[in-house]
């Protein structure tokens, strides 16, 4: 397994991460949530963007 393999996995588990914080947040609704909601949106975005660039990244690197 090499670092981008590794860097994927974890940029897998980070979104998976997010995205059960957020589905949380919305569940248990209240001040938190009306608060926060949007941080979470924009970080599960970034940290998904992120992901899928490594993905693609790990690819091209497998082809080329």
């Amino acid at each position: 397994m090499n670092i981008l393999t590794l860097m994927v996995i974890l940029a897998l588990i980070a979104a998976i991460g997010v995205l059960i914080w957020g589905v949380g947040s919305m569940a248990h609704g209240g001040t938190y949530d009306r608060e926060h909601s949007d941080q979470i949106m924009f970080t599960r975005i970034v940290v998904q963007a992120v992901a899928f660039a490594l993905i693609i990244l790990a690819i091209i690197y497998a082809v080329f």
